[in-house]
């Protein structure tokens, strides 16, 4: 892939919007259209990209899916000077320089994967003025190297960009050190316009981002966190490899994810599903670089469906076709959570984020806050996390709730989420079973967990609850009227209505002046709610609620997308040519298969059916670039000529 990028990013004989410097000082629009071959802008791509064409310090927070890198890429035509990108990742650099060359851009990365004399060649394209965009890392900016080459006598820097920001900020989830030395780089360039890029950014998070890079009264424009076409999907861990086998058959020969805790998890599950018969391969820190950025490199081109990873992979990939997401545990925030279901349906086309979660996912997390600096601040985050969990309202209202974002009532159909999908439950009078929890809760002295309050309730003897003399007090044992899993259902209900919350490292159970009132006044309560009753070893799984991929039924999607009608069968077979000309050309070309054309454009390709050049300019996704180097190509498919 590497030999392939520098080949592109400077081909004297590649004509870009007719030519780089023809798109110097065009209106963003033409070059939307004419380069990228889209027709029209996302939400708030045109107002960012207004504000940094202006000069002005620019931060935005937008989807992972929302078309960040138009950001920079179309103001970075339209300057005189180069923009600089810092990026995080080396796949990162990777992927937008093969998708830029392909679209005719000139761009490079540098970094230490390069051998000097392609350093050399990079280089001397950038001091010619030859080169739009430079991809860099933060620990190659600090270098002299780098600050050499950027002073370059005769070169102008016209904009820095810092993609994926919030790692400057300590509350961000994936905090980096080396982020914090990028403002005294810009400082370096006070010419240059700044624009901070973030997929997840809490007030808190855009507070440290704007700060860090001394921003100067910069623009801060926030789009809707909302992805409409993720399905999102929570489950409680009872079978997990079938859970997660039940999710991959729904995906038949679909790219997916697999997050797990631990490199062990992602062999042990890797092996499994391999044995299986899935094309499916792990990455994690465990294996040698060669390795990772071997089975980076065949999920990204379509060569392995399945990728079965810890944390650590997946943030620098552009891979717009990953159709499922699944979390073998839980995430330890809902940022973290956020940015990796958001690698899932990047071209926007219906996909799926599955979450399975246990208690013991929560102590594992835990168990490494003594090696984090604030564990107070991990504790929070950790907070956030399970309360989505256990969550029995709409999960995409309280996930964007947490982002600061409100939901219109009429703006989400009813499947967008495995809760709306089991439709509402009937309300069930817990009067009783309410007032034997708040009780307990009180006649324990508020110090215990859940899991402590549920067995005095269920009647243990265990050696702590007797040790404490809690076997003696009125509520022990009166519970078993409930299962446990019953128990645990309540508490959460309970939390979301306000009459008990958590506290603490351990999660005490407090009771809240609300739920004080409600047992002193011993008025009535309902809640919508699922009760196994009796089964208090807690074996039995409410079937109103899982497994949530057998409620929500395909042709209930969310959000209605453009695929191909399968009812027009030149539709399918163009389609179906497409995809495999698709994979042997980028074979032949050395790049993803994205690179060449996304879904988005095969689908439109087969709606369309275009049979001039013309026509094929009006195709989502087909620049000028692209048109002259594929047009004829797929002229031929829709035509049906050999």
């Amino acid at each position: 892939m590497l030999d392939c990028n520098l080949y592109y990013w400077y081909n004297p004989g590649m004509k870009v919007c007719t030519n780089p410097a023809a798109c110097v000082g065009a209106e963003p629009e033409t070059v939307l259209k004419s380069v990228f071959g889209y027709e029209t802008f996302r939400p708030l791509q045109k107002e960012i990209i207004t504000h940094v064409l202006e000069g002005k310090d620019t931060l935005a927070v937008m989807p992972t899916g929302g078309g960040k890198s138009l950001c920079y890429q179309i103001p970075a035509l339209i300057f005189d000077g180069i923009t600089v990108v810092v990026s995080p990742l080396i796949a990162l650099m990777q992927d937008q320089v093969s998708s830029l060359v392909a679209d005719g851009v000139n761009a490079v990365f540098l970094n230490s994967t390069l051998e000097w004399s392609e350093y050399c060649h990079a280089a001397d394209g950038i001091r010619a003025g030859e080169i739009r965009i430079v991809y860099v890392s933060p620990e190659g900016l600090a270098t002299q190297r780098m600050q050499d080459l950027l002073h370059s006598a005769g070169l102008k820097i016209s904009c820095i960009t810092i993609d994926e920001a919030h790692c400057i900020s300590e509350w961000g989830h994936d905090f980096r050190p080396d982020y914090l030395e990028i403002a005294s780089f810009r400082e370096q360039f006070p010419g240059a316009v700044c624009l901070a890029l973030t997929a997840t950014a809490t007030k808190q998070v855009r507070d440290d981002i704007v700060r860090n890079l001394r921003m100067k009264s910069p623009e801060i424009l926030i789009a809707s966190f909302n992805r409409g076409n993720i399905y999102l999907d929570v489950q409680q861990k009872h079978d997990a490899f079938r859970q997660v086998v039940g999710c991959i058959d729904r995906h038949k020969d679909e790219s997916g994810i697999i997050y797990c805790f631990s490199r062990k998890e992602v062999d042990t599950l890797t092996h499994a599903l391999s044995d299986m018969g899935y094309s499916v391969l792990n990455y994690h820190a465990g294996l040698s670089d060669a390795e990772r950025s071997e089975h980076q490199e065949k999920f990204i081109r379509d060569r392995v469906s399945i990728m079965v990873a810890t944390v650590a992979f997946g943030m620098g990939i552009d891979k717009p076709n990953v159709r499922f997401v699944i979390h073998y545990d839980m995430p330890k925030s809902l940022e973290q959570y956020y940015q990796e279901i958001g690698r899932a349906g990047r071209d926007g086309l219906p996909s799926h984020a599955l979450l399975l979660y246990s208690p013991g996912d929560i102590h594992k997390i835990r168990y490494f806050f003594d090696e984090s600096a604030d564990s107070s601040k991990s504790e929070l985050l950790l907070q956030g996390m399970i309360s989505y969990a256990a969550s029995r309202t709409c999960r995409r209202r309280m996930l964007l709730k947490y982002f600061g974002e409100d939901l219109a009532d009429d703006s989400e159909p009813a499947a967008c989420c495995d809760i709306c999908a089991a439709g509402p439950l009937p309300l069930v009078d817990v009067t009783i079973p309410v007032q034997k929890l708040l009780s307990c809760i009180i006649r324990t002295k508020e110090r215990f967990g859940t899991a402590y309050v549920v067995d005095v309730l269920l009647g243990s003897r265990n050696k702590r609850i007797v040790d404490n003399g809690h076997n003696m007090l009125s509520t022990w044992g009166i519970g078993r009227e409930l299962s446990k899993n019953d128990w645990f259902e309540l508490t959460e209900q309970l939390i979301e209505a306000g009459c008990l919350y958590k506290t603490g490292e351990y999660n005490i159970l407090t009771v809240s002046s609300e739920g004080r009132s409600l047992l002193v006044s011993r008025g009535k309560v309902e809640l919508p709610i699922q009760l196994e009753g009796g089964a208090s070893d807690g074996t039995k799984i409410a079937a109103a609620r899982t497994p949530a991929f057998v409620l929500h039924k395909k042709e209930k999607e969310p959000v209605p997308a453009k695929t191909v009608d399968k009812n027009d069968d030149e539709a399918v077979r163009i389609a179906s040519a497409l995809k495999e000309w698709r994979r042997k050309t980028a074979d032949e070309e050395n790049v993803p298969p994205y690179v060449i054309f996304g879904d988005r454009t095969i689908v439109d390709i087969a709606a369309k059916k275009p049979k001039t050049d013309n026509a094929l300019l009006t195709v989502y996704g087909i620049g000028t670039v692209k048109a002259e180097k594929f047009g004829s190509a797929v002229l031929r498919i829709v035509k049906s000529e050999e």
